[in-house]
């Protein structure tokens, strides 16, 4: 029997799916539980709408993240931090990725996770600093974040 799987199954197939299973495991188990259901004309097309609602949404997604990188990318934009530091220029403390964030959010009303910041370590000097942000599985962009004596 055809099935269009609804959910993940393990060891059967991924969601979107469209397989031949047996008819017993197919009634007893995928269709019962709803986890599948049969490859009628009408099933099989419900599933090509969901995909084209999803190649849509995914689409608008990277289109988003390529216009929020560009912005990132643009020497105006510069995330402004101030810190206490010693004579030598090195902080008093760090800069971590949540303080990045909520400047961003102050200062460009831009919400984001602070883990989308590639920060390896939190930044324990004045001057700039190129701070890679992954935006989309796609695209990621640097964001200039200047810490001044404050």
């Amino acid at each position: 029997m055809k099935v269009v799987f609804l959910e993940d199954v393990k060891g059967r197939g991924k969601k979107g799916e469209i397989k031949e299973v047996p008819d017993g495991y197919a009634n007893n188990f995928l269709i019962k539980n709803k986890k599948a259901e049969p490859a009628t004309g009408k099933n099989l097309g419900a599933v090509k709408g969901r995909q084209r609602a999803e190649d849509k949404l995914a689409a608008e997604e990277l289109a988003q993240a390529k216009k929020l990188a560009a912005f990132f990318e643009d020497e105006k934009t510069v995330v402004e931090l101030k810190g206490k530091s010693g004579t030598d220029g090195r902080l008093f403390g760090a800069v971590s990725s949540k303080q990045i964030v909520a400047a961003l959010a102050d200062q460009y009303q831009i919400k984001m996770d602070k883990r989308k910041m590639l920060l390896e370590q939190p930044i324990h000097s004045l001057g700039y600093v190129d701070v890679p942000v992954k935006l989309h599985r796609d695209v990621t962009a640097n964001l200039r974040v200047h810490v001044t004596e404050g």
